[in-house]
């Protein structure tokens, strides 16, 4: 780069420096071209905008829960309290059945050296350029809706969390945690922003469109649809299936250990408060997001109306429950076919539910005007990086400037066809290739939900049958011609994973992939950006829970103690990924880099 100036200490504050430290300049609307960072458009006549939205420094402060900014407790300095560097949530003793969770071992930071060798002395020289928090796969779940699939639970243990009644007050918990941070672990600089990566939600439902909103914004939040009075769903039943937490009935889960709560569902479904984020925030859209179950096409007239209807179907046949799971699997049904005509098959077997209106789908329009109405603005940026340029071009990737010597570019790999794995049409490959091209005097962190892996789905986009789509491949040889771009910030496989992309004569970068918040570990990652002054760039990477404590109190119902909950139950899901983790490689680390 032409330039290095580290935000942290630069003495300079003029307009640009304190965006650039709030995270709040947005630099394409993501529909074809890029704007230079200091660039002036208007969005009606060009078809590009900046969304310059100078957010005070003050409001941009840590939050405590009350809502109340507030100075940090401490100067900033480098800390390891609070973060998975001090303790991780695991098992006390013993093996097998329900297990109860406390306080771990720490997992240590690794260093990796894959693409640049770590150079001694350089903690005493480095400078920090940025600092972010990574969310992904939040994946908040109104369990009530009728279009849910609880039922393939006869044919896979694992297609059913028993704690999914609980991702509101779990996200909220993460919330506080980094509210409470004081900023950067590594380098004790200053938090810029927090980017959620995709799934925010899971059923494409606008009652949980809503609740993600006022979780990073902050609000008061019924985490409940249907009857504002009592749970409608699988889990008063009376369906030995699903964990029954308030019933004496023996069902599968107790039997494997799980506890009979009485005032779980009312606990469950209660108001609750989240103070909403103390930092700016971005948002990226996940598969879950754009496509109802996150894996069917928009549009089909029957499956929208059955969200908001009175009728829920919540037991089935293993074997009719295998073929439906394996034609998702195996991308046998985008438009959701075989979920119609099954629905209409045991229609006499639906339960009634209350219909509301709320659980109806969204487009990606709504998914826009939701993210630019003001009451979800809390700390910014408007919009959280989506414009009305997005609105009207009906894209819904965009750049931004992370800092003076950075900048962040976030894209959508969903594929409107239908299924979850993703691809990238040609359009907007072309817009990022020419996104980075034009930054090229600034670093450049790329977010998307899918991965390089997760990227294998080409089926045509119906809005736009010529426009190519494209894998993860392509997107891996466009980001290597930039020699620009750090990093590829992504989630969707709800795994930790870092990946080193080296191409000869080309750009290197890493790819870091972090595990969900709706299966265990609960998790989101700290990103720092660092220049060692000696050739060389360090990416640190610091792995969080939510403020939760460890361990649980079965008598305790209140939101902090579900938070703790949500987690333990996750630990104790039958038929979860005991793999997501991921190695000590992929957690706690420092990626090293050659400067550009």
């Amino acid at each position: 780069m032409s330039r290095i100036r580290s935000v942290a200490t630069s003495a300079a504050m003029n307009r640009r420096t304190l965006l650039a430290a709030t995270g709040a300049v947005t630099l394409s609307a993501g529909i074809g071209c890029a704007l230079r960072p200091d660039a002036e458009a208007h969005a009606a006549t060009t078809g590009t905008g900046e969304s310059a939205v100078a957010v005070s420094l003050t409001r941009s402060r840590l939050r405590s829960s009350g809502g109340t900014p507030t100075a940090p407790a401490a100067p900033l300095a480098p800390y390891e309290r609070g973060t998975t560097l001090e303790s991780v949530a695991a098992p006390r003793s013993g093996s097998g059945g329900y297990r109860r969770l406390g306080d771990g071992p720490a997992w240590k930071r690794v260093v990796r050296g894959d693409l640049a060798a770590a150079k001694s002395g350089r903690a005493d020289r480095r400078t920090a350029l940025a600092a972010f928090v990574q969310f992904t796969d939040l994946h908040l779940i109104d369990v009530q809706h009728p279009l849910r699939l609880e039922y393939l639970r006869t044919c896979a243990a694992g297609a059913w969390r028993p704690h999914e009644s609980l991702t509101v007050a779990g996200a909220v918990s993460l919330v506080e945690r980094v509210n409470a941070l004081r900023g950067a672990p590594v380098t004790g600089s200053p938090l810029h922003f927090v980017m959620t990566t995709g799934d925010n939600t899971d059923n494409n439902s606008k009652t949980e469109l809503d609740w993600f909103l006022k979780v990073m914004s902050g609000g008061r939040i019924s985490p409940n649809s249907g009857d504002p009075r009592h749970y409608e769903g699988v889990q008063n039943s009376g369906l030995k299936l699903y964990w029954q937490p308030d019933a004496a009935l023996r069902d599968a889960d107790k039997q494997r250990g799980f506890p009979h709560l009485h005032g779980f569902l009312a606990a469950a479904i209660r108001e609750l408060r989240s103070p909403g984020l103390g930092l700016p925030w971005y948002s990226t859209v996940g598969n879950h997001d754009a496509l109802p179950l996150g894996c069917y096409r928009q549009g089909d007239s029957f499956l929208a109306e059955f969200a908001v209807g009175g009728k829920k179907l919540m037991t089935l046949p293993a074997s009719a429950s295998a073929a439906l799971r394996a034609a998702i699997k195996n991308d046998k049904d985008p438009k959701g076919t075989q979920l119609r005509d099954l629905l209409k098959t045991h229609a006499r077997e639906l339960r009634p539910v209350t219909p509301d209106e709320s659980r109806a789908p969204f487009t990606p329009a709504d998914y826009l005007k939701a993210h630019l109405d003001p009451a979800y603005t809390g700390p910014g940026p408007i919009g959280h990086g989506y414009s009305q340029a997005n609105l009207a071009a009906g894209t819904q990737y965009y750049a931004f400037r992370i800092s003076d010597d950075i900048i962040g570019v976030s894209i959508d790999t969903t594929d409107p066809g239908g299924h979850y794995m993703g691809s990238i049409g040609t359009t907007q490959l072309r817009w990022l290739d020419k996104t980075l091209g034009d930054n090229k005097d600034s670093y450049a962190i790329v977010f998307s939900h899918h991965t390089s892996t997760s990227m294998t789905n080409r089926r045509t986009d119906p809005a736009h049958p010529s426009d190519k789509r494209h894998g993860g491949e392509d997107v891996v040889a466009t980001l290597a011609k930039h020699r620009n771009v750090l990093a590829w910030v992504n989630g969707h496989t709800h795994k930790n994973e870092i990946i080193a992309h080296s191409a000869p004569n080309h750009g290197s970068f890493w790819e870091i992939n972090t595990a969900s918040h709706v299966d265990f570990p609960h998790l989101a990652r700290i990103i720092e950006v660092v220049d060692n002054k000696d050739g060389t760039l360090s990416l640190f990477t610091t792995l969080i829970e939510s403020a939760a404590p460890h361990r649980t109190d079965f008598s305790d119902l209140s939101q902090t103690g579900l938070a703790a909950l949500y987690r333990e139950l996750a630990f104790n899901a039958p038929g979860r990924n005991t793999e997501l983790a991921g190695a000590s490689r992929d957690r706690n680390t420092e990626l090293v880099l050659k400067k550009a």
